[in-house]
C-alpha cells in the first residue's frame, strides 16, 4: 500500500501488470524495522504482476498497492491498464448480483446503476488528488495529503477489515460451493459429528495454510490474474444452464421490494471497492491523460456483465435465488460443474494474498530481534485460526459480504475518495455545482453505510 510510513499502520506494495520486463521491490516498511514480503529474487516480475492482480480481483482488490508507483514514468499501455482495472473490479461479487436484485426487485437496478456513476466519478476524483500533488503516489498517500496522519491510518484500517473479511468471506464460500457438491457428507472427529459445511470449511482452510506460510508466492502466480476470466466463465455456465440444460428465463420475479433494498445496494457496492487500487494504475500509465478513458471502459465493461449476470440469474431463479448463484445450480450438469469447480479454484489461490498485507502489518507489531520465519508461520497460523473461527461462527455469505458493501465498500470506494478531493482542491470552501454534487454523493453514500450496514448485522444476529 504505502510507500512511507510515519504513525500509520503499515501497507504492503505488490506490483500490477506493466510492460517493463524487470523492476525492483522495495520492502514493506514500519517505523524503525523493515520486513520483506518474499525471499529477494526468488519471484519475478512477471509473477508478482499477476499475484498483485489476483489479490485485487478477490474482493475486493483494491486493497494491496504497488511498489511501481515510485517510477517517475509509468510503463504500461492503456491496453494492459484496463485489464488491469477489469480484474480489480471483477470479483466474487458477480455471485451474488442475482440475489442481490431478487431482494430489491427489478427496480434496484436503478441503484445498482447509480452505484456504478457513483463509484466512476470518485475514481476521477481520486485522479485529480494524485494531479494535485506529485509526491502523492498510492491510496494511503491521498489520506495523508489531505488528513495528515490519521488520514493515512484510517484509509489503511478499512483496507486490512476489508481484507480480512473478504477473506472469511472465501472460507464461506468454499463451505457453500463443497457442501452443493457433496451434500450428504458429514466428519466425526474424536467422537463429535461436524456438519459437512463446518467440515468443509476447516478442510479448506487446512489445504490453505501452507500457501499462507510462503515467502515466495510464484506458486500462486498463474492462478492469480483471474478476475475477469472466471466472471466470464461463469457468466458463461450459467447462461449454459439456462439456453441447454433446461433451467430456461421463465421467472417473473418482482417490481420493487423496500424491505430489501438496503441488502441490494449494500451487494452493489461490494462490487465495486477496487478503488484503493485506482492510483496505481494510474502512476503505471504511460499515457495518464488517458485514465479517464480506461475507467470508463473498465466501468462500463463490468456493469454490463454485473447486470448481465443478476438479469440471467433473476429470471432463472427467480426469488428462489441464493446467496450465491451457483448454490442453485443442477450439480448433474456439466456447465454447472464448471461453474462451480471455476468458484472453488480462485479463493484457494487468492486467500494467502488476501491476508499476507495483514500478517506483514501484524510482524511490525513484535521486537525486531524475533525470528522472522517463525513469526511468519506463527502469525499466519492464528490469523488463518481466526478467519476460521469467524466462518464458523457467521457462515453467511450474503450477509458478510453485504456488511462489507455497506460499512467498508461505500466507505474506502466513496466516502473517502469524495472527502479527499474536497480538502485537497478546497472545493468545500467555494460553494457550486460540483460542491453540490460531492455532496450528494457523500450523503447518499452515508445513507448506504447507516442504513446497510444496521440491516446486515440485524440479518446477521437474526441467522445467528
Amino acid at each position: 500500500m504505502a510507500t512511507e510510513h510515519q504513525d500509520a499502520a503499515p501497507d504492503l506494495n505488490v506490483p500490477l501488470l506493466s510492460d517493463e520486463k524487470q523492476m525492483k521491490l522495495q520492502d514493506l516498511e514500519a517505523p524503525g524495522n523493515h520486513v520483506d514480503i518474499h525471499t529477494p529474487g526468488a519471484t519475478s516480475f512477471f509473477k508478482t504482476c499477476f499475484n498483485g492482480l489476483n489479490a485485487l480481483s478477490g474482493s475486493k482488490p483494491e486493497q494491496v498497492e504497488s511498489n511501481s508507483a515510485h517510477d517517475c514514468a509509468g510503463t504500461t499501455s492503456v491496453f494492459r491498464t484496463c485489464f488491469n482495472g477489469l480484474n480489480a473490479l471483477s470479483g466474487v461479487g458477480i455471485l451474488s448480483i442475482p440475489y442481490a436484485l431478487a431482494s430489491g426487485g427489478w427496480l434496484s437496478l436503478i441503484f445498482l446503476f447509480g452505484i456504478a456513476t457513483a463509484a466512476f466519478y470518485s475514481g476521477l476524483l481520486i485522479q485529480r488528488c494524485m494531479d494535485a500533488d506529485s509526491n502523492i503516489r498510492t491510496y494511503p498517500d491521498i489520506g495523508e495529503h489531505a488528513f495528515g496522519n490519521k488520514g493515512r491510518l484510517i484509509v489503511s484500517v478499512f483496507m486490512y477489515i476489508e481484507l480480512y473479511l473478504v477473506a472469511t468471506g472465501f472460507l464461506i464460500l468454499e463451505g457453500d460451493n463443497l457442501q452443493k457438491l457433496f451434500p450428504n457428507v458429514d466428519f466425526e472427529v474424536a467422537g463429535l459429528t461436524v456438519g459437512g459445511k463446518q467440515g468443509f470449511i476447516i478442510i479448506v482452510a487446512l489445504i490453505i495454510l501452507p500457501s499462507v506460510w510462503l515467502d515466495n508466492l510464484s506458486l500462486l502466480s498463474y492462478v492469480s490474474a483471474s478476475g475477469v476470466i472466471a466472471s466470464a466463465v461463469i457468466l458463461g455456465s450459467i447462461i449454459w444452464t439456462a439456453v441447454f440444460d433446461g433451467i430456461g428465463f421463465q421467472q417473473r420475479g418482482t417490481l420493487l421490494n423496500w424491505d430489501g433494498i438496503p441488502t441490494a445496494v449494500s451487494l452493489y457496492a461490494f462490487c465495486y471497492c477496487a478503488h484503493p487500487v485506482f492510483p496505481t494504475l494510474y502512476t503505471s500509465m504511460k499515457k495518464r491523460h488517458q485514465f479517464s478513458n480506461v475507467l470508463v471502459i473498465c466501468f462500463v465493461l463490468c456493469t454490463i456483465s454485473y447486470a448481465s449476470m443478476a438479469i440471467f440469474g433473476y429470471l432463472m431463479f427467480g426469488s428462489d435465488v441464493q446467496s450465491q448463484i451457483t448454490l442453485n445450480l443442477p450439480t448433474n450438469k456439466l456447465s454447472s460443474r464448471v461453474a462451480i469447480y471455476t468458484t472453488l479454484v480462485n479463493p484457494i489461490s487468492k486467500y494467502a494474498l488476501m491476508v499476507t498485507p495483514i500478517v506483514n502489518a501484524t510482524k511490525t507489531w513484535f521486537p525486531f530481534h524475533c525470528n522472522k520465519r517463525f513469526l511468519s508461520l506463527f502469525v499466519g497460523t492464528t490469523l488463518m485460526i481466526s478467519t476460521v473461527l469467524v466462518a464458523l461462527a457467521v457462515p453467511f455469505f450474503s450477509s458478510l459480504m453485504s456488511l462489507v458493501g455497506a460499512f467498508l465498500s461505500i466507505t474506502a470506494s466513496i466516502i473517502i475518495p469524495c472527502l479527499c478531493y474536497l480538502k485537497i482542491s478546497g472545493t468545500y470552501q467555494r460553494f457550486g455545482c460540483e460542491m453540490v454534487a460531492i455532496g450528494l454523493i457523500i450523503l447518499m453514500g452515508v445513507a448506504v453505510v447507516i442504513f446497510g450496514t444496521y440491516t446486515s448485522v440485524m440479518d446477521i444476529i437474526g441467522n445467528l
